[in-house]
């Protein structure tokens, strides 16, 4: 039976998981009366929700020709945003072609571009799939001159340059050569994949070599390693070492479980040769971009560069007032082992831990790929502190200071470009490029430091009615670019703990806007909602009614309360400012200041002006 090794690569939301369902679907991998969730590779809770692929994943289908032919074909599902691109450069590894998905309509976009460039840069021949050809403002023959231009901009080599094409809809489940096809099936696609990708080379006779791709756990088996056997033939119970990356021995063991990919699922095998993609069981320390090998090997494989973390966050023990109420993880020792947990299978991510041991500085890639983090530690119980996000400063050659830099690519109707463009260039971000995108639409491209753009989201889509299309894509560490102006509003903060009463809230609704409503527990030092203006303001939501014995001469006016403005875990954290936290429980998302004492406060902020 040949292989096939791919890797599909699209931008957030333009169908790819719906594509591979299909794909199963039509190969057989699932029986016609198995009932199986839609968008079967989005194995992850907050996949599902967000409809974006976080973990990339490894499976397969089995295939026959129309001479019966039989081909194993393993697909690998990469993330769609630059924030997990972590796992993107390293399973570019494991493949020998590329399935590059483009909406028909919105055309290649930023998180396109960055995978697509990984995968051109390793030399992989790309399948270009115009997906949602049946969308009635699909534009399939523009959007392929969009293609052809990235390619370009990317230095594709003309082996590159030459790539099939094909016409499909995800969603339909048909696929071919020309745009004007509506129905049928994704046979096209199958034989494309198996004319145009090469088998996987490597000597099944050469000593058995690996490069870990992909780090799982499990809970019988522990670590499980993921890769593409480079050379070699191994077999379960071999003897077997890791390799660190500059080829010291990191650990040896046997290779007591071998697994292949088969369908969604890890089926156990014998053995497994060169060119198999195959799940690895047996060793305590060997981790991501580690080789393992027969012990006479001595010299680790080339592993794939990783981006360097642009962004850090502050993680520390919840201490407020209803701190451990919620969560069942409290303790700055079970917040370590889950952050080193994390650290241990995604390179992204750095932490380290603070001098004052209740605290860890975690970096990643982006805002995003944090709240992630946090999201998913607050669904299995742990309660905690977020600071406000900052980015990593570099220095260049001449020591000056240097700050990451992102590429924005904005879709906005024409009547608030202007809008954009101006809070753009208080952020300091300069406008590349501005065209017509069709639709009564405009796109504008910036390359916008990383700091300016904290806390924009929001503001950007109130400023765009909700209509704006936000992408943003690491594109340097550029000039430093001296003060940026943070929010404009100042923020109400509590100065009583116990229940909001809604006779205090309503005469406050006229200082701001509330983020809390009636009965909503709060305490001293808590953020309640933004002040109109531009300080902070201590205000009492706990204030009732004074009783008295004099009847009122006319009826009291009945007081309407507009919904409370409920922040999401990453408007949250976009929103709060230097002297704020996030406090993140499994029930709550709450604000507050750092120091939750008003004369606490005020000694900070003059240290804060001194310094």
């Amino acid at each position: 039976m040949s292989t096939r090794n791919i890797a599909i690569i699209a931008h957030v939301d333009h169908g790819k998981t719906t594509l591979v369902d299909q794909l199963f679907r039509q190969s057989g991998t699932f029986r016609d009366n198995q009932r199986v969730a839609e968008r079967a590779m989005d194995s992850n809770d907050l996949e599902k929700e967000r409809g974006i692929t976080i973990l990339a994943k490894c499976t397969s289908i089995e295939w026959a020709d129309a001479d019966n032919n039989p081909y194993h074909i393993n697909i690998v599902d990469t993330p769609g945003h630059a924030d997990f691109g972590g796992e993107v450069e390293r399973i570019l590894s494991m493949v020998d072609g590329v399935i590059l998905l483009v909406d028909a309509a919105e055309g290649p976009m930023p998180q396109t571009k960055f995978v697509c460039g990984k995968a051109l840069a390793l030399g992989l021949r790309p399948i270009v799939v115009v997906n949602k050809i049946d969308r009635p403002d699909a534009r399939a023959s523009e959007v392929l001159d969009e293609v052809f231009d990235l390619f370009v901009t990317l230095e594709a080599n003309d082996d590159q340059l030459d790539f099939p094409v094909l016409y499909a809809s995800g969603r339909g489940g048909y696929a071919g050569p020309t745009d004007d096809v509506r129905s049928g099936d994704l046979k096209p696609l199958f034989q494309k994949i198996v004319d145009h990708v090469p088998p996987p080379s490597g000597d099944p006779e050469a000593p058995f070599r690996m490069l870990v791709s992909l780090l799982d756990r499990d809970n019988f088996l522990g670590r499980i390693l993921t890769g593409r056997i480079m050379s070699g033939t191994l077999k379960v119970n071999s003897p077997i070492h890791a390799l660190n990356p500059d080829s010291t021995v990191a650990e040896i063991g046997r290779a007591s479980k071998i697994f292949a990919f088969r369908g969604l699922e890890r089926v156990a095998v014998d053995q497994a040769v060169a060119g198999d993609i195959i799940a690895l069981a047996g060793l305590t320390k060997a981790t991501v971009a580690d080789t393992i090998a027969e012990q006479s090997v001595s010299e680790a494989l080339a592993a794939q560069p990783i981006d360097p973390p642009t962004l850090s966050m502050t993680f520390s023990v919840n201490d407020s007032p209803y701190a451990g109420k919620d969560g069942s993880k409290v303790t700055s020792r079970m917040i370590a082992d889950r952050l080193a947990r994390e650290a241990e299978g995604n390179v992204a991510i750095r932490i380290t831990e603070l001098p004052s041991k209740d605290a860890f500085e975690v970096a990643g890639r982006g805002e995003l790929q944090l709240g992630v983090l946090i999201e998913t530690m607050r669904r299995e119980g742990f309660e905690l502190s977020i600071s406000r996000p900052r980015v990593i400063f570099g220095t260049d050659e001449a020591g000056k200071r240097t700050e990451p830099y992102e590429t924005v690519v904005i879709d906005v109707d024409e009547a608030y470009s202007g809008t954009v463009v101006e809070k753009m260039a208080m952020r300091k971000s300069e406008m590349t490029d501005m065209r017509p995108s069709g639709g009564g639409k405009t796109r504008l491209t910036f390359s916008a430091p990383s700091r300016g753009l904290i806390g924009y989201h929001g503001e950007f889509l109130s400023d765009t009615r909700g209509t704006g299309i936000m992408n943003r894509l690491f594109e340097k560490y550029g000039p430093h670019k001296g003060t940026i102006s943070g929010r404009a509003n100042g923020v109400l903060i509590s100065t009583e703990s116990g229940e909001a009463v809604t006779y205090a809230l309503g005469y406050l609704q006229p200082r701001g806007i509330l983020m809390i409503g009636p009965g909503e527990s709060v305490y001293q030092g808590m953020v309640i909602g933004e002040n109109a203006r531009e300080e902070d303001l201590e205000v009492n939501p706990l204030k009732s009614k004074a009783l008295t014995n004099f009847r009122a001469s006319g009826k009291d006016d009945a007081i309407q309360l507009s919904p409370p403005k409920k922040l999401t875990l990453e408007q949250a954290i976009a929103y709060i400012d230097e002297d704020e936290l996030v406090e993140v429980t499994p029930n709550h998302i709450r604000l507050r200041k750092i120091h939750l004492d008003p004369n606490e406060r005020k000694r900070a902020s003059r240290a804060r002006s001194a310094g």
